[in-house]
């Protein structure tokens, strides 16, 4: 079976082909019918930056009609129940692990998400379930003003969902990169391969991986960070801690470093503007 057409069965068990959603009789304990309703999917999200994010955003700009939650879930298979509890609901982020495994449940795929493989971001239409990716938009608007002209070739830790994004936006910013991961598939890197070689050669590095997520923050990828010199940005998508190990190894060999705070900011503000179109 194919995403859409997956997509339409659960959009067909949700009732959104059948009649109007806001005049549904479902009863809503918890939100009220005339707020639109924004969330994000996640497993163990309790210390998410999106829901305090969009809160915050609501209250500054006075959007009295909209409410952000998390929906905080163990497996996948357990989200179609929670939008059939929530009717009112216009818009998802999505963070790991279901980044891939959300797009069986999707009708339509942007464009990009597509090519990434990967969407943390979906609207609900009248008719549709749709997917995309602005953690590529984020990253790639959120890098370039750091880039210098020695910046010409990267390394992605991990190979996540996360990291197919930061790829897209290598590709769309002319930087030529290569995947590091513990099971490396043809023509990326393992951690023991990484030397003085490769890493004089590759003068960009991004964290993609957990490792050094709070509370774990002495964690940090194994690379030989005594080949990092001054010319090397190091990026971690993590935010907090806002400096995690990797960084401050970087920051320790005079290396220039960014967390993921800035990152996430531009996303979620790329996913309001989707959300709102």
């Amino acid at each position: 079976m194919s995403f859409a057409d997956s997509g339409k069965k659960l959009v067909q068990l949700l009732g959104w082909f059948s009649f109007d959603r806001g005049r549904r009789t479902t009863k809503i304990k918890t939100f009220k019918m005339q707020k639109r309703l924004f969330g994000l999917v996640g497993r163990n999200i309790s210390y998410s930056f999106s829901r305090k994010y969009f809160n915050e955003k609501f209250h500054k700009e006075h959007i009295s009609d909209a409410q952000y939650v998390n929906f905080d879930i163990q497996t996948i298979a357990e989200l179609p129940q929670k939008l059939a509890e929530n009717p009112n609901i216009k818009g998802l982020n999505v963070t790991i692990p279901y980044k891939k495994e959300i797009i069986s449940l999707l009708t339509k795929l942007d464009e990009t998400a597509e090519a990434i493989g990967a969407v943390n971001t979906i609207k609900f239409t009248d008719s549709d379930i749709i997917g995309y990716n602005t953690d590529y938009v984020g990253f790639m608007e959120s890098i370039h003003p750091l880039l210098k002209e020695h910046h010409q070739k990267a390394l992605i830790l991990g190979t996540g969902g996360a990291s197919s994004a930061i790829a897209h936006a290598f590709k769309m910013l002319g930087i030529s990169f290569k995947f590091v991961s513990r099971n490396p598939k043809m023509g990326q890197y393992t951690y023991a391969d990484l030397g003085a070689d490769i890493l004089s050669e590759y003068k960009i590095i991004v964290n993609c991986t957990p490792l050094g997520t709070f509370p774990n923050v002495n964690d940090s990828p194994p690379i030989p960070y005594h080949f990092i010199t001054s010319e090397h940005l190091l990026y971690d998508l993590i935010y907090n801690p806002s400096k995690t190990a990797f960084l401050q190894e970087g920051e320790n060999k005079n290396a220039t470093i960014i967390n993921g705070l800035r990152m996430l900011e531009l996303q979620a503000e790329k996913a309001w503007e989707i959300w709102n179109k």
